[in-house]
């Protein structure tokens, strides 16, 4: 069952995310409870079952670079003084799992899970309700609760193969040429990007870089032609790449590549999943062979304590700005 809504607005929006920066240094109050939403746990790890999202709880979880270095050198990248720390930064993701319990597509419905722990000092947003071009539905309260509790910010987004009547509406709408089915499948890539860009909009949800959940997604699921997926995601990237963010890819190594197989990115930053491990196996995580695609490893993601937890890998701190944003 698809959702969608119009991205005809989404270009407007370009010029906000453009300009926008963090600004406060300061740290705040340690979070609080959220009043209208809960949180959830990803177990995306890399044993090859089928996967969900960052946020999922029980889930199994070109040069494009060098086009996001241009954009940040025209200035179109947001600035930051977000002080430089030292050592490992704890943080949490979370999504639809995390709205209250029945909110949302029928089949990604909300399952009321906690939110990120006390000490978490940023916190990772999901844009979507499982596939592309269906919005997180509790987004807004979502970005409330870190307003409300001064963590950092950043965003993801599942992308998603699709069906027949996605691919005929969206299919020739985009910079690709609409004449291959390759081209089409990027057009629709590009699209789920702007949708994406459109949500953030709705919210006044401002980030550096979008993280592209590159996973299998349970329901809505990927074609068994990894070239026809590929195109989807280089798509997803260029779209994000056009309107001036920075990207990177969420994912493990054998999951990326059941879905893409060895596509790759251009080596854009890595937040790279390790499941029902420890925080130890996350840090683990940033190690080169953990590679997804060849990119700098940014975060190490587990599940405890029925929440994603997220750490920052070795001198990743030195420089939160490049891939958090902080509400004044």
């Amino acid at each position: 069952m698809r959702r969608r809504a119009s991205v005809a607005a989404s270009s407007v929006l370009l010029v906000l995310f453009a300009g926008c920066g963090a600004t406060d240094p300061t740290a705040g109050a340690p979070p609080r409870p959220p009043t209208s939403t809960t949180a959830s746990a990803t177990e995306a790890t890399d044993t090859g079952r089928p996967g969900g999202d960052a946020g999922d709880p029980g889930a199994d979880a070109s040069n494009l670079a060098q086009a996001a270095e241009e954009a940040a050198r025209k200035g179109s990248q947001p600035t930051s003084n977000i002080a430089p720390r030292d050592g490992e930064v704890l943080g949490g993701d979370v999504s639809w799992p995390q709205c209250p319990k029945g909110m949302g597509i029928p089949e990604k419905q909300g399952l009321g899970m906690p939110m990120p722990l006390p000490e978490a000092e940023y916190v990772v947003l999901g844009l979507t309700n499982g596939p592309g071009f269906t919005p997180n539905p509790c987004l807004a309260d979502q970005v409330q609760w870190a307003k409300d509790n001064d963590v950092l910010v950043a965003v993801y987004a599942v992308s998603s193969y699709p069906d027949k009547a996605t691919l005929d509406e969206y299919g020739a709408d985009g910079p690709h040429d609409a004449s291959t089915k390759e081209g089409r499948l990027k057009n629709v890539g590009y699209q789920q990007a702007r949708y994406n860009i459109g949500t953030m909009g709705k919210v006044g949800l401002l980030s550096p870089i979008v993280w592209i959940d590159v996973e299998p997604v349970p329901v809505f699921e990927w074609s068994d032609d990894l070239q026809a997926n590929a195109a989807v995601i280089e798509g997803v990237a260029r779209g994000y790449v056009d309107a001036g963010f920075r990207i990177g890819v969420y994912s493990t190594p054998n999951l990326y590549a059941r879905v893409v197989g060895n596509f790759r990115l251009g080596g854009v930053p890595e937040w790279r999943a390790a499941g029902k491990t420890s925080r130890a196996e996350a840090l683990n995580r940033c190690g080169d062979d953990w590679s997804i695609q060849g990119g700098a490893a940014v975060m190490g993601q587990w599940v405890a304590e029925s929440r994603d937890q997220n750490v920052t890998c070795p001198g990743v701190a030195r420089d939160l700005g490049q891939w958090f944003h902080r509400f004044t």
